[in-house]
């Protein structure tokens, strides 16, 4: 009986291994495809992305645009493939500057607790009281309306989701013997925080930047759509729909193309960050719980 159920246990443990395997290589695969191509676009003879011939305007896919051409007859492939390192810069440099922002304060709070912990909750409780989309538009419209400052505005509203992951963290964290057996030893907690509490938290942080970085994606290509982000004639699949909109009747491809781009980047990451979450979780290796 014991026998059939460890063998039970481990063809659960394969399967979720399995899955989680797929899931893997399938989020790379969305994922890295667009970014490499991206990366490599100054070095693929792509047609210009600027390049305007107005008598080629809305031209369906064919053999030399093989995803058609936009409103101003611009090569709309090239665009597409130029967009991903706009793409890819924009979730780099939020996601930064959340994880900047938000680890710090939510290490402090959960580490020290007591009035400290009440400040700064207190200040990640106003940034949540509004939709990270809605906080977005609200610095963009302060700052100014340009890529830069949709950057920082999504990195900025991505802040209390770190704050918040970090601080239950080191909740759970400072109460270890570990942690004990340091402060018992005289450590500074500077010290105790940046050794013995960050690097145990590192886990969940990494799978929350995975998922992160697609919702980054996702806010800035709304701020582009909305014209508050990236402006034209910059290749942003945000900016692209909001321009090619008007067209939806007449020439789909104008906006089929980027919508795709955006999902299936937005997709690959969600896989990436769920077989992360189910490898680096301890609990779930244990348990043998299926992936979603």
């Amino acid at each position: 009986m014991g026998a059939e159920a460890g063998c039970a246990e481990g063809g659960c443990e394969r399967k979720v291994s399995a899955r989680g395997r797929s899931r893997f290589v399938t989020g790379i695969l969305l994922v890295g495809i667009p970014f490499l191509l991206g990366i490599a676009a100054p070095y693929l003879h792509l047609a210009d992305p600027f390049g305007q011939d107005l008598p080629g305007a809305l031209e369906p896919p064919s053999r030399e645009h093989l995803l058609g051409r936009d409103e101003l007859g611009r090569d709309l492939f090239s665009r597409v493939v130029w967009g991903s390192r706009i793409s890819l810069v924009i979730g780099v440099v939020a996601v930064g500057i959340g994880m900047a922002g938000g680890i710090p304060l939510g290490l402090i709070s959960g580490y020290y607790g007591g009035a400290v912990d009440m400040c700064i909750q207190r200040f990640v409780d106003t940034l949540l009281a509004f939709p990270g989309i809605l906080l977005a538009i609200v610095l963009v419209a302060t700052l100014g309306i340009n890529l830069s400052n949709a950057m920082l505005a999504v990195g900025i509203a991505s802040i209390p989701t770190y704050a918040r992951l970090a601080r239950g963290c080191a909740l759970s964290l400072r109460e270890k013997e570990f942690i004990e057996a340091a402060r018992a030893a005289g450590c500074r907690d500077v010290f105790i925080m940046l050794r013995h509490v960050l690097p145990n938290m590192l886990s969940p942080l990494v799978v929350q930047s995975t998922l992160q970085f697609p919702s980054a994606i996702l806010w800035a290509a709304g701020l582009g759509f909305l014209g508050l982000g990236a402006q034209p004639p910059q290749a942003e699949w945000g900016t692209m729909l909001g321009s090619a909109r008007s067209y939806i009747r007449v020439a789909p491809h104008v906006v089929t193309f980027p919508g795709l781009a955006i999902m299936v980047v937005v997709l690959g990451f969600n896989l990436l960050g769920d077989a992360l979450r189910d490898w680096l979780d301890p609990q779930l290796r244990s348990l043998g719980t299926p992936g979603r």
